[in-house]
């Protein structure tokens, strides 16, 4: 039993911290959107031959009405104290994504959602909590560690806020997972998030390249 989670706590610090080191320290340029596709690969064989997990519970949303409202209710909040954010501190950067290519950021917004913010939910959510919850004794625990790894990925963006921001939503996505056990539920809160920040004006440190299309 103790080989069994010392295994498992080795592949989880490899998994999610030492493959995103690794990649640091290549030195290029690392488009972490890139990296995702292979990494769910890996994450859906280890799901469908390691754990009791069902796809079914890829689209499950059986959530509360005052879920919807108290979480929509975060969402706007959080939109409201980014945008103050942006506009007290790089105000020439407020709406910079839609005023400079409407057409990019409608296309962001479309497909953000569904090819980003949902498969990152299957890997730092689904994938973390059912392959490696055994390792943390308390919920917290495990929703910190999800966080952190959720976190630390974006280190291949070379911004500090952009871990910072991560963070902060990671715990609170990672709660929500904990709460509902939705991960579709959880990816439309990152993708409704995601998609405040590129709109905002903070995408540039979440997408490498944006400032070349505006």
């Amino acid at each position: 039993m103790k080989s069994k989670r010392l295994y498992l706590a080795v592949e989880f610090l490899l998994l999610f911290f030492g493959i995103p080191s690794v990649l640091l320290l290549n030195g290029g340029v690392v488009y972490p959107t890139v990296v995702l596709l292979p990494a769910l690969i890996i994450v859906g064989l280890l799901l469908r031959f390691t754990t009791d997990f069902k796809a079914r519970e890829l689209v499950g949303l059986r959530i509360a009405r005052r879920d919807w409202l108290r979480n929509g209710l975060v969402v706007i909040l959080s939109g409201g104290v980014i945008l103050l954010g942006v506009w007290l501190f790089n105000p020439k950067n407020l709406f910079n994504l839609p005023r400079g290519n409407p057409r990019i950021w409608l296309a962001l917004c479309i497909f953000y959602p569904l090819f980003s913010a949902y498969l990152q939910e299957i890997v730092y959510r689904t994938f973390l909590f059912r392959r490696y919850g055994r390792l943390f004794r308390r919920k917290i625990w495990l929703i910190a560690a999800s966080a952190l790894a959720f976190s630390f990925a974006h280190i291949l963006y070379y911004s500090p806020l952009s871990m910072i921001l991560t963070l902060a939503a990671g715990f609170y996505l990672a709660h929500i997972y904990a709460k509902t056990g939705s991960v579709l539920f959880t990816a439309i809160l990152h993708g409704l998030l995601g998609n405040l920040v590129f709109t905002v004006g903070l995408g540039q440190y979440f997408w490498l390249d944006m400032l070349r299309w505006i």
